[in-house]
């Protein structure tokens, strides 16, 4: 993080200074005591189950050189007097967060990309991080820092050097978004897709649809969106004209970036040909799924628009690393295991399927935990799940939880081997009983469900 003065965080967050020396510098930013360090700024959130007001001596002791607090206490003020600790009231941490965010930003002139979507966002920011960083120095959003709290985190890892920033924006009520592009403001925007996921709180597709396109709220006539035209509601209601559209897709004319000849190399992979204008170019990645030559798309077409051809956008999608839980297959005692368990929806459920099925090995078992916030029609999307795992050809369907019954019992039938857990602990009584040598393993389910704990115990059961 670039240095800034306590000055500036007044000014920012519209602040009072309590104590401390206005000229004095921070090089941090925390919301957490125990990973707070030397000479950061530490910000006092209040959440559902932590107030942040409550860890304030255990931050001074970390370090740290300033305090944004909402409520004061005699003994703190007193500790930072003593320690030399600035401390800044301000009536809303959070928002106080989003302010300092977003006028630290305003001291860089970078070049920002926000993507959303309902699935495939985190794969894409990973692939254009990538792609960029063959030409600008380039900052990502980390792991799922992408909300309210965890984006205005990411902003303060820019430094001096960085030329080029990414942010993923996550969402699951109307105005998030929003409130995310408020403070980082992209002049390239890529909506994945619009999917099912929180559909519970969104009511309709058409309201994810509109809560996606937030991420224009402060677009400029110079500024792009970049969007998957094979979804739908994409593809009939951005029609915008305040900026400008990049469509990418499969099977229609006169799109700016062309996919075909997408092949499945199972574990190894995908491979598949993008057209721009005039170019033609083949791509392979190691990452698998069939889905992710779309995301792959999206992350090319978001570095062309920022003058990174072809060519070199294939040399970095090389060093595309998977993240954990999302789609990592790891061999262990001789059974392939494919780890998904990052979060579930119906879309990303099949998806996952399609890469169980492609890997080589004896049997196919998906082991597919609840998906979370369906709304009314939850028992129809699980079942739908079952009925695909089948029809792919899926051996052995393991469900576990409250709704993913309705997975094994669409599965079986259709004719598929399937049983139902209720818990994860029932199920990890008999795991070893329903796997054997030869076998490759889907395991997935909405985060909440913590179906890693499966994928840990297919680890080590026999070692």
């Amino acid at each position: 993080m670039k240095r800034i003065r306590i000055r500036e965080i007044i000014q920012a967050t519209s602040g009072e200074l309590i104590s401390g020396d206005p000229e004095s510098m921070v090089e941090g930013v925390s919301t957490d005591s125990r990973t707070s360090k030397k000479d950061m700024l530490f910000i006092a959130l209040k959440g559902e189950k932590h107030d942040g007001h409550d860890f304030l001596d255990q931050a001074i002791e970390a370090g740290c050189s300033a305090l944004i607090i909402s409520k004061e206490s005699g003994s703190i003020n007193a500790l930072a007097k003593n320690r030399g600790v600035a401390i800044i009231k301000v009536e809303d941490t959070v928002k106080a967060l989003h302010s300092l965010a977003s006028y630290y930003l305003s001291l860089f002139n970078i070049h920002k990309v926000g993507v959303t979507g309902s699935t495939g966002k985190t794969t894409t920011k990973e692939m254009l991080y990538w792609i960029l960083s063959e030409k600008y120095k380039t900052v990502r959003s980390i792991g799922n820092f992408n909300n309210h709290i965890g984006l205005p985190l990411s902003v303060f890892n820019i430094e001096e050097d960085t030329e080029a920033v990414i942010f993923e924006m996550g969402m699951d009520r109307p105005g998030e978004i929003h409130t995310l592009v408020e403070i980082v403001k992209p002049d390239i925007g890529i909506i994945t897709n619009i999917g099912l996921s929180h559909i519970e709180h969104m009511i309709s597709q058409e309201n994810i649809f509109k809560a996606k396109m937030e991420i224009t709220d402060f677009f400029k006539k110079k500024d792009i969106l970049i969007v998957n035209y094979d979804d739908k509601l994409l593809r009939d209601n951005v029609c915008e004209d305040r900026f400008k559209i990049v469509t990418v897709g499969r099977d229609y004319n006169n799109l700016d970036f062309k996919l075909a000849d997408i092949k499945d190399l199972g574990e190894n992979g995908i491979e598949f040909t993008l057209s721009h204008k005039d170019k033609k170019q083949v791509f392979k990645l190691s990452t698998p799924g069939l889905h992710n030559a779309l995301n792959a798309s999206l992350a090319i077409a978001a570095g062309m628009c920022l003058g990174i051809d072809m060519d070199k956008s294939a040399n970095g999608l090389a060093k595309l690393l998977i993240t954990e839980k999302r789609l990592h297959i790891e061999e262990k005692q001789g059974i392939k295991i494919v780890d998904d368990t990052y979060n579930a929806s119906p879309d990303s459920m099949r998806a996952a399927i399609n890469v169980l099925v492609s890997i080589q090995g004896e049997r196919k078992i998906a082991i597919l935990g609840d998906m979370f916030e369906l709304g009314d029609k939850e028992k129809e999307y699980h079942s739908q799940i079952g009925e695909y795992a089948s029809n792919k050809g899926v051996d052995v369907v393991i469900s576990v939880g409250k709704n993913a019954k309705y997975i094994s019992e669409a599965a079986r039938t259709k004719g598929t081997k399937a049983i139902h857990f209720d818990s994860k602990e029932l199920l990890k009584g008999v795991l070893a009983q329903w796997i054997r040598t030869g076998d490759v393993v889907l395991v997935k389910g909405s985060r909440g469900m913590a179906m890693d704990e499966i994928v840990t115990q297919l680890k080590t059961s026999n070692e």
